[in-house]
């Protein structure tokens, strides 16, 4: 009752006095009130002898926003934030626009941009939370130590060490020629005899191939892939200091 009896009061001086910059509380309270075409009204009737007063195109952007006149009430808020680029009111209306029009992405960047002026603002951070969830991605889930299994495999062969030498070929000499061959001893002509390699670490590629299959078995995780990649590498390193830790014949 006391809404209306203000409303009633602000006609009054409006109508007494048209020029009275009175009709922007007038616009004002129409709209919170639900008559938004009278609103639009008053706003246009005003702002044709006050064309500068701010909060009244505001009023007028925000109540054609409620008539669904999108595109013109689109127009009047970027007037606004033209000259008053952090006025709330108006990004918030900016925002709902394009949210009412479908387009998200230019919908979260404006409700960004009013939840930086209004950070205690609880309705505000969950309609942020509530759009950034439909059109931003999720993250790609991380290993242990932060990395996806294809990153680990990548950076694995991308630093690879090389293998140990292969021990030199050992060449048999020749007999001496005033000495009676043994009858164990190979022909001269013989081909020479390789000595017998020591044994070599697993080809690192092979084992992360191996593990990489298990992409396709059903139940594994990507965890499960990367705590198996990391056993496979720490068995091929402790396998060349092995190698290289034996003492050469």
């Amino acid at each position: 009752m006391a809404d209306s009896q203000r409303i009633e009061d602000l006609r009054r001086r409006v109508q007494t006095d048209p020029a009275s910059i009175a009709f922007a509380q007038l616009a004002e309270e129409c709209r919170r009130a639900g008559h938004y075409q009278e609103s639009v009204d008053v706003c246009r009737a005003g702002l044709d002898l006050h064309p500068g007063y701010l909060s009244a195109r505001v009023t007028l952007g925000r109540a054609l926003i409620e008539l669904n006149d999108l595109e013109t009430a689109l127009a009047e808020l970027q007037h606004v934030l033209k000259s008053a680029p952090e006025n709330l009111a108006a990004i918030r209306g900016v925002a709902e626009i394009h949210h009412r029009q479908g387009s998200l992405a230019e919908a979260l960047a404006q409700y960004r941009a009013a939840l930086a002026l209004a950070r205690n603002d609880p309705d505000l951070q969950r309609t942020v939370d509530e759009l950034a969830r439909q059109v931003e991605p999720p993250p790609a889930p991380a290993s242990a130590d932060g990395l996806t299994f294809e990153q680990m495999q990548n950076e694995f062969l991308q630093n690879l060490m090389p293998p140990p030498p292969a021990p030199a070929l050992q060449m048999a000499p020749p007999p001496a020629a005033e000495e009676t061959p043994s009858p164990l001893a190979p022909p001269p002509d013989a081909a020479p005899i390789a000595a017998e390699p020591e044994p070599a670490a697993a080809a690192p590629a092979a084992a992360v191939d191996a593990v990489a299959v298990e992409e396709t078995q059903p139940g594994t995780t990507e965890r499960d892939r990367s705590l198996r990649l990391v056993a496979v590498l720490e068995q091929w390193l402790d396998a060349i200091h092995v190698v290289r830790a034996e003492p050469r014949a």
